[in-house]
């Protein structure tokens, strides 16, 4: 015997006919939409926000005297984040200085020593000529006592008087050319010093530049504007240069992303094609962008140890190929995002 359906069965029957309906056709839409999504894009969730990330490195050693900057906090570039106890690095250019003082007072000091040499040497050059001529005068005499001693006009004392006189001239006439000589020789060696003392002022020159470069290192400023990540450091905390005390993120230039597709995705994929970027972070919201570049090589080729196939146990995976996004949105937008999140990509084909 058939039981009557009392009203309320028939309301949760038709209710269950009907929900079962919409959903198999909401099921069908959703299908229908993702096939045809599939052969217009080509989708990756395996992407993330890149922006350029540097480390503040300290350039000299030292105590940390002040640190002037908080974690996250913004910065313009120039700020002063870190002052290094800069104590031993004014000795050292004060030491610097008055080396280099010292170098150019001997420059001073040779300069007037090689100016002395110089009048020295114009001194003997004038005794030279004149013992020159008294030579050319006492050989002239010679000459003449000779002739007249051969023909008896004269005596003997006289002829060894002059001769005498002529040896004499000659003997005052090299000992010129030898002070002379010895006068150049001595400008020479001065100069030579001098050549020797200006290289060392350039030395010292240099060295002291240095120090003054140490001792400016020891204020440590922001490259450029961006944000102050992670600090640390403490204040009295010894540093060694090279060691990093933050990381800053450059907002000077735009941020980006970076998808790794299969290499079966990546066929039809070219530079300038149109993008389309949803965050995580910000559901409901579509940033836009373009293909910047791809990478000449997969991923796994960039680790530290790439994959070896030659090996007898091989399995194949397939691999990603890292495309790089240009991000077309103003600075304003792209402020908000934060390298390392999580994006999904989708490249119109």
């Amino acid at each position: 015997m058939n039981k009557q359906l009392t009203t309320t069965d028939r309301f949760i029957l038709y209710g269950t006919r009907a929900a079962a309906l919409f959903t198999a056709a909401g099921l069908c839409c959703w299908g229908v939409w993702y096939c045809m999504r599939l052969l217009r894009y080509e989708e990756t969730n395996d992407a993330q926000i890149e922006a350029y990330i540097n480390p503040i490195s300290a350039r000299v050693s030292g105590y940390i005297h002040q640190i002037r900057f908080e974690e996250n906090q913004f910065v313009n570039a120039g700020d002063t984040l870190v002052i290094i106890d800069d104590r031993d690095y004014k000795a050292q250019a004060s030491e610097a200085a008055a080396a280099l003082e010292n170098a150019r007072a001997q420059t001073t000091l040779l300069e007037s020593r090689i100016t002395t040499l110089r009048n020295e040497a114009a001194v003997s050059a004038a005794r030279i000529d004149a013992a020159k001529a008294r030579l050319s005068h006492q050989e002239q005499e010679y000459k003449r006592f000779a002739n007249l001693l051969a023909e008896a006009s004269t005596t003997q004392q006289r002829y060894d008087n002059v001769k005498a006189a002529l040896d004499i001239a000659t003997s005052e006439y090299q000992a010129a050319l030898r002070d002379h000589a010895s006068a150049e020789a001595r400008i020479a060696e001065a100069a030579h010093q001098s050549a020797a003392v200006a290289a060392e002022i350039r030395r010292r020159e240099a060295v002291a530049e240095q120090h003054q470069l140490s001792v400016g290192y020891t204020v440590i400023r922001a490259p450029y504007n961006g944000r102050v990540g992670r600090k640390n450091i403490q204040e009295g905390q010894l540093i060694q240069a090279g060691q990093p005390l933050t990381f800053i993120s450059n907002d000077d230039t735009p941020k980006w992303v970076v998808a790794n597709f299969k290499e079966t995705q990546v066929q039809q994929f070219r530079t300038g094609q149109p993008v389309t970027v949803t965050v995580d972070a910000f559901p409901g919201e579509t940033f836009h962008g373009e293909i910047a570049s791809l990478s000449p090589a997969t991923g796994s080729r960039y680790s530290l140890l790439p994959p070896d196939n030659a090996t007898g146990n091989f399995v194949k995976i397939i691999q990603r190929i890292p495309v790089r996004i240009r991000l077309l949105e103003n600075p304003t937008v792209l402020a908000r995002l934060v390298a390392g999140m999580n994006a999904n990509v989708s490249v119109s084909k």
